[in-house]
């Protein structure tokens, strides 16, 4: 994990710590850290947030899934729920609601050093949406011809993004209410600290790991401000074996619970031997 929020004043990116949504050129930062294992299988590459609660009631509802859906009824006419997130300046917002206008926008690259040479790593941006939502849940406009600009004709971007949403991506086929980054960040977390799939670093080959032991730079596009709500970012390399990758959430769940029910189960068989009704005569009292 390598945090790069910013607040400790060595840090390099607390020059970019108070930046806002629309700075323009955006701040850049450059963290140095090292490998000291490889990891031999596919990379996963998380960003993470800490004191950030999508669970909030409204937060949760703020959205209208019959947009992101492709209707083209509630493209020009959004939900109610997505208030004040619902129109701008007398325009339908695509896509609409609280929880597409907080949409994580850092740019994150990785690069290997090696004598002091830089060496981008290939980061995949398909695939790290779920199929359901990519090819059920989530849709664009239809109408004549493929073009996204004419399509999206008559709305406006949300009120915290750079550029509409037409122009997330330069692939069709991720643009628009379809490109993954955007669907990843509406599927909502559960807890105020979470992490959410960024890119993918696929094995080229069975005979070199993934990402060698070493030295490694993260370079960070800082446009997501968290100090403001004393939030924490931070990016994750992490990786899985056969048993699944690395959770240690639902072990202490377990351990924690049945612990609890042992306890409350040797209470329990004590408070019934102690206090229980011991009368083992067969005789019916009048």
């Amino acid at each position: 994990q390598i945090d790069y929020t910013g607040t400790e004043p060595s840090s390099p990116c607390n020059k970019c710590l108070n930046v806002s949504w629309d700075s323009t050129p955006p701040c850049t930062c450059t963290i140095n850290f090292t490998l000291e294992h490889s990891f031999e299988s596919n990379v996963f590459m998380y960003y993470g947030l800490s004191n950030f609660y999508q669970n909030h009631r409204r937060y949760v509802k703020s959205r209208d899934d019959s947009q992101l859906n492709g209707d083209n009824s509630s493209l020009l006419n959004p939900s109610k729920e997505c208030e004040p997130y619902r129109t701008n300046e007398d325009k339908p917002i695509a896509p609409c609601g609280a929880i597409a206008n907080s949409m994580f926008n850092d740019t994150l690259e990785l690069y290997r050093i090696d004598n002091d040479t830089r060496t981008p790593i290939t980061l995949i941006k398909k695939g790290i949406a779920w199929w359901t939502d990519k090819n059920v849940k989530f849709r664009n406009p239809t109408g004549d011809g493929n073009n996204l600009t004419a399509l999206f004709q008559g709305t406006t971007k949300p009120v915290n993004w750079p550029k509409p949403v037409y122009m997330l991506d330069s692939e069709p086929d991720n643009n628009g209410f379809i490109n993954e980054d955007f669907i990843v960040w509406m599927r909502t977390a559960a807890l105020p600290t979470f992490r959410k799939l960024y890119r993918l670093i696929e094995r080229k080959n069975n005979f070199q790991p993934t990402l060698q032991a070493g030295k490694y730079s993260l370079d960070i596009a800082y446009n997501y401000p968290v100090h403001s709500f004393d939030g924490r970012k931070r990016m994750i390399l992490s990786t899985i074996s056969w048993m699944g990758g690395k959770n240690p959430f639902l072990g202490i769940a377990y351990i924690t619970v049945g612990s609890i029910c042992f306890f409350l189960g040797v209470v329990l068989l004590f408070i019934h031997h102690k206090y229980g009704n011991r009368n083992t005569s067969a005789d019916i009292p009048n």
